[in-house]
């Protein structure tokens, strides 16, 4: 039993929760175990048997297949196999680390298509790469001379064609010795199973361990993008959708440079509740509270809760370790079960321990886990990476491949955790003491969570507490959309519009148009382009008093800048808008469309995105 295993820790010892250090040691497991036995008292209170979610066994190259799905490969095989354009699109844009996990996954289903017989087309996966043979449409060709391949690859962004751009694979063995990044600065340009594999061939056996006891560097940081840092939120839905295909892709491409076995996991379906508060599917909850309040993305009950604690101070010691009375926490439950929608349930009465208590019962009650069935447990493993760099890199890309509603639920969380830690000083919760009170409640999930904690409760403690360590600590590059990962989105679009363009083309001369129409059209356009001269970008605002405005490039010039520039322009007649309620969006080109963060240089950005056009508006919530 759990109670058993905490007392793994010396008898008699205290756990030092005053203290601000930062690697975890064997005394400060105790609140884990703590908050394990906390957990267990509460389903014995209950008295319910909850139906522990099965973990579906999948058949051989299932897996596989469905990976294929995911990351918007799977018309390479089965009965739409001839109509694979949008798939040899992805494959154009991938990089050699990437290619092989692809082409690894389809080897497994080649096999297992051939051993079950099916009457597919099953194409040979060396002939599905030799079909990228035109070297213009490559991101990267392992032939190309090293020294040509240097400054395209080192910068991961453009090259000297005005709109061109490509994604750094950086495929040189050792890095160059005027390599900008520090030890501590997280590279976003080059793809990170790319870093892994120089870093493999250049440093092997130099690589610290990660896990338990290394001391986490405080200092990450992103470093400077002239074209602007994107967010997750920051994407329009068909772009965000592309660049979760290819997190999956590259996350798997890491996984397996560095020799770690990734592999989704499938849970059997089960029953669960159509209406109520815990429980609930997070999509079933959501349903019913955009009734209430449109457009919201984090469920009511768990930003009430949130908001009861923070009402009655963060300063209280022991605040999530303490937990609220069982009987009483229970009880409250009910309440709100029948309550809470109607509006009539009393919050005046509810203890701040218990408020706590409910909101760590909420995670844990939800039928699948907020990490989602298919990617717990590689958010588990991700503690067995060589590097903490490499670890902090998985967890961006499994952020980025979470479920909207299960990745808002998170960012809510992680936030209010880093907002009881700024007040440690007073509540004695560290970021240690957070981290082990709160990883068993997301990483040990009803059935097959608790079984892995068994097998190695120690292990599992010490590394699921680093994990969770991490994502509070550093949630904000978590959330984080990659400059590779974008650049690779923006190829996509330019490889999908020539095609389009190429298409288009064939059908105008298939339907004979009339040559003084196209004239006409050409004719058209002059006049346009005529009239916003070179270095001058259009900017339109429809939200503001000024709707339009022609601005003249210089090196410095930000998207600050030209906001700054628009609101400056008073009218009485137009509604008046905060800096920080419009932002500067760029849309179309070789992007869907891109909310620009205040930091963008303008001139940058537009040698990336020539054919863009610049918006100001409200960002959509």
């Amino acid at each position: 039993m759990n109670h058993d295993n905490s007392k793994k820790t010396p008898d008699g010892a205290s756990v030092d929760r005053s203290g601000s250090q930062d690697s975890l040691d064997e005394l400060s497991l105790d609140d884990y175990f703590k908050e394990i036995e906390n957990i267990h008292e509460t389903r014995r209170n209950n008295h319910e048997e909850r139906e522990a979610l099965v973990v579906k066994e999948p058949d051989e190259g299932e897996l596989e297949e469905e990976w294929l799905k995911e990351a918007g490969l799977s018309n390479l095989f089965g009965e739409s196999t001839g109509d694979s354009q949008e798939s040899m699109v992805v494959l154009s844009t991938l990089t050699r680390t990437q290619k092989a996990a692809v082409e690894k996954r389809v080897e497994t289903v080649t096999q297992t298509l051939r051993k079950k017989n099916k009457h597919h087309q099953i194409p040979d996966v060396r002939d599905i790469f030799r079909l990228q043979s035109d070297p213009k449409e490559k991101v990267c060709d392992e032939n190309e001379p090293s020294a040509v391949r240097t400054t395209e690859n080192r910068s991961g962004t453009q090259d000297e064609t005005k709109g061109n751009f490509s994604v750094g694979t950086n495929e040189q063995k050792t890095p160059p010795q005027d390599m900008p990044f520090s030890e501590t600065d997280l590279n976003l340009e080059i793809p990170f199973a790319e870093q892994a594999a120089n870093t493999k061939d250049s440093s092997v056996g130099k690589m610290c361990k990660g896990g338990g006891g290394d001391t986490l560097p405080l200092n990450f940081r992103l470093p400077k993008d002239k074209t602007g840092t994107t967010k997750i939120g920051d994407l329009a839905p068909q772009d965000m959708k592309k660049v979760c295909s290819l997190a999956l892709i590259e996350l798997t491409a890491l996984y397996d440079v560095l020799g770690t076995e990734f592999k989704q996991q499938k849970a059997a379906k089960i029953k669960t509740k159509d209406s109520g508060l815990f429980g609930v599917p997070l999509s079933v909850l959501l349903e019913q509270d955009q009734k209430k309040v449109p457009g919201t993305k984090i469920p009511l009950i768990f930003q009430k809760l949130i908001s009861q604690i923070e009402e009655a101070t963060l300063e209280t010691e022991g605040l999530l370790r303490i937990p609220g009375v069982a009987t009483r926490v229970k009880t409250l439950c009910q309440e709100l079960e029948a309550k809470f929608y109607e509006g009539t349930f009393n919050w005046e009465n509810v203890k701040q321990h218990d408020a706590a208590s409910l909101l760590k019962f909420f995670i844990r009650e939800l039928p699948q886990p907020l990490l989602t069935v298919e990617y717990l447990k590689a958010f588990q493993d991700v503690q067995n990476l060589p590097t903490k760099k490499q670890q902090l890199q998985a967890l961006n890309l499994l952020v980025i491949l979470l479920p909207e509603a299960n990745r808002d639920t998170l960012k809510v969380l992680l936030e209010f955790l880093q907002r009881v830690i700024d007040h440690r000083d007073k509540n004695k919760m560290t970021l240690n003491n957070v981290a082990m009170v709160m990883a068993p409640n997301l990483f040990t999930f009803h059935g097959f969570g608790s079984k892995t904690i068994e097998q190695s409760e120690f292990v599992m403690a010490a590394g699921t507490a680093n994990v969770m360590r991490f994502m509070i600590q550093h949630q904000k590059l978590l959330w984080t959309i990659p400059k590779f990962l974008v650049n690779q989105v923006r190829k996509q679009n330019a490889e999908s519009q020539k095609k389009e363009k190429k298409d288009k083309a064939m059908k105008k001369l298939l339907k004979k148009m009339a040559y003084d129409r196209e004239k006409h059209e050409k004719q058209d356009k002059v006049p346009n382009d005529a009239d916003v001269p070179q270095g001058v970008i259009r900017v339109q605002a429809p939200h503001l008093s000024k709707v339009s405005m022609a601005i003249q490039l210089t090196e410095e010039l930000k998207a600050s800048d030209i906001v700054a520039r628009f609101l400056s322009q008073k009218s009485g007649n137009v509604q008046t808008l905060k800096k920080e309620e419009v932002f500067l969006y760029e849309i179309g080109g070789n992007i869907g469309e891109r909310c620009l963060d205040d930091d963008t240089y303008m001139k940058d950005l537009y040698q990336l995105n020539p054919n863009a056009e610049w918006v100001i508006k409200p960002k959509q919530s």
